[in-house]
């Protein structure tokens, strides 16, 4: 009779993947899109090639950089949630000393691609870096630590907007205003299954402050993305093509607050509406490229 196998663990190179979640490529794009979003509306929908591909490299190692620097700051949180107890620091499988060097060096490689930027949106780039830093911290002092997040969230859209136009107009804070309120929408969501354990270690989130209403209040979030996006389409002249996107976008967000009402929910429905809001983030780039170029 043979023993058990022990479980092995992840090499070290795979564990660092792990810690930049490029294992996870959800959570890296849908920084990405408020980004493509405003390059592309600020370009009327021809930016220029290269300046897309730093936006693209530059929201990857920006958004792993901060996921570094968050499981930095709750290594010792993070065992005591079912969710995040397997990541890399919170289990042990890489120390304290290489998680900074790899945030030290995901942060100088982003600086690297912001030297690219033009001298206002290298100084918003600058601007970010506390608000990414300093964010994990919010869940311990704030009672919506996502809005934190949102608002680090919204520097995607004025760092690559004014790396077009070399300065911020009406319809910037508009599209910022909309990125705001859909990241509390699907982050909001993304937390409603950490929410006993948050409760119990004492953590902030604004699925906990909502409470009962968290589908409501993420249905206004929702709604109030919609209004701001069609704003946006007024300001930016789009054409008929962007209401297409935007009434599929719509129908989805609907059908999401629909299923967070229901009394018995599965518990894979948060990550499918977490995946869900990526996908419609791309169908509402498409349609914005397409709604400014046959304008």
């Amino acid at each position: 009779m043979t023993s058990p196998s022990t479980p092995q663990s992840d090499p070290t190179w795979l564990s660092i993947i792990k810690l930049l979640r490029w294992n996870k490529p959800a959570g890296r794009f849908i920084l990405m899109v408020p980004a493509l979003w405003a390059v592309f509306l600020a370009a009327r929908g021809t930016p220029p090639l290269p300046l897309v591909g730093v936006i693209i490299v530059g929201t990857f190692v920006t958004s792993a950089a901060g996921c570094v620097i968050n499981d930095l700051w709750d290594r010792n949180i993070d065992p005591e949630v079912e969710r995040t107890r397997s990541r890399p620091l919170a289990s042990r499988a890489l120390s304290i000393q290489v998680g900074v060097a790899i945030a030290i060096l995901a942060l100088l490689c982003a600086a690297v691609l912001a030297l690219y930027l033009n001298r206002f949106s290298f100084l918003l780039c600058v601007a970010a870096v506390p608000v990414i830093v300093f964010y994990p911290t919010a869940k311990r002092v704030f009672p919506v630590p996502q809005l934190v997040l949102s608002i680090a969230w919204g520097f995607a859209v004025l760092i690559s907007w004014s790396a077009v136009t070399a300065n911020l107009e009406p319809a910037t804070w508009v599209l910022w205003s909309a990125v705001i309120l859909w990241t509390l929408a699907f982050d909001t969501v993304y937390a409603l299954p950490d929410r006993q354990d948050d409760e119990r270690i004492g953590v902030n989130s604004s699925a906990l402050f909502f409470g009962d209403k968290t589908p409501i209040a993420v249905g206004i979030f929702f709604t109030g993305t919609a209004v701001l996006l069609a704003l946006e389409s007024q300001f930016m002249a789009l054409n008929w093509t962007f209401w297409l996107g935007w009434s599929l976008a719509i129908i989805f967000w609907a059908k999401q607050v629909y299923d967070l009402l229901q009394p018995e929910i599965s518990p894979t429905l948060y990550g499918q509406i977490f995946g869900q809001n990526v996908i419609i983030g791309f169908v509402l780039l498409a349609a914005m490229i397409s709604g400014t170029l046959l304008a």
